[in-house]
């Protein structure tokens, strides 16, 4: 499927997933309609971009989310940057990139190495005599300084250095009405770092959280900073599976601008403490 036929097809939204249904009977008073549209919408995930927004991905491993967006949810326009320095090394980490990269190149996208999230120049446009940020939705997902210490208090100092980092860099690459969107672990030790506060500092204001659903985008595996996980065999596949662990994602946007609305796909969703919250909470 050609790109400009992928970006056709997305105009029409994303395709709701099914409730479970389920073979209990519904509550006194509540038909099972109400009750299945109700289930519908909480499990229909939160898709943070639109098919025609330019997406920049920052360290995104073994390119599988990258696929995943041109492959799945047709985005005709990403560019996937990570922090190896070549084909070379970043194969030798993830074995399943070079698929990743055909898929990515194939629908026009690509790939950028040695872009360091602490130190990336800025992704501009020229208009006119003036220049602007180039991207309306920038995504980091999942973001990791790797095991530099064993000491928590220490471990959790470097995280936090290399995301306010990538906040002051990200920002002069962000189109007028765009976005900043970070995903995270649940629990501790991701809620230590205080991302809302840390972005706070660098001049973004939160405009909302959801759950990331890794299952909203079909073959995407989470990488992990250190590379393949393989047992004492040498096979892949040792170790936890990160798409197995609550994650949730937050919505930033530069102070008292609001991001470019997102076509959204049915009805407004109700918000819950799982699923959607205000930048408030």
């Amino acid at each position: 499927m050609g790109k400009r036929r992928k970006v056709a097809h997305a105009h029409n939204g994303h395709t709701p997933q099914k409730g479970s249904g389920g073979s209990q009977k519904p509550q006194k008073g509540i038909s099972a309609k109400s009750e299945g549209k109700a289930q519908l919408k909480h499990d229909e995930p939160t898709i943070p971009f639109a098919a025609e927004d330019r997406i920049l991905l920052i360290g995104d491993g073994d390119l599988s989310f990258a696929a995943s967006l041109v492959e799945h949810h047709y985005c005709a326009d990403v560019t996937a940057t990570v922090l190896e320095k070549s084909f070379d090394e970043l194969v030798e980490k993830y074995p399943q990139v070079p698929e990743n990269i055909a898929k990515i190149e194939a629908e026009g996208s690509k790939v950028l190495y040695n872009v360091d999230a602490t130190k990336m120049a800025p992704f501009v446009e020229k208009k006119g005599g003036d220049s602007a940020g180039a991207m309306d939705r920038i995504i980091f997902n999942f973001p990791h300084v790797g095991g530099k210490s064993t000491d928590v208090n220490r471990q959790v100092r470097y995280n936090q250095e290399l995301l306010v980092s990538f906040f002051r860099r990200a920002m002069p690459s962000l189109a007028p009405g765009g976005s900043i969107v970070v995903t995270l672990f649940e629990g501790e030790p991701y809620t230590l770092w205080n991302v809302r506060d840390l972005a706070r500092h660098s001049g973004l204001q939160v405009e909302r959280s959801f759950r990331f659903q890794a299952s909203a985008y079909p073959g995407y595996h989470h990488a992990r900073t250190l590379g393949v996980v393989k047992n004492r065999s040498g096979e892949a596949g040792g170790g936890w599976k990160g798409e197995d662990r609550a994650a949730r994602s937050y919505v930033f946007v530069r102070k008292d601008d609001g991001a470019r609305p997102v076509p959204k796909s049915g009805k407004k969703r109700s918000r819950t403490l799982d699923d959607e919250s205000s930048g408030d909470d």
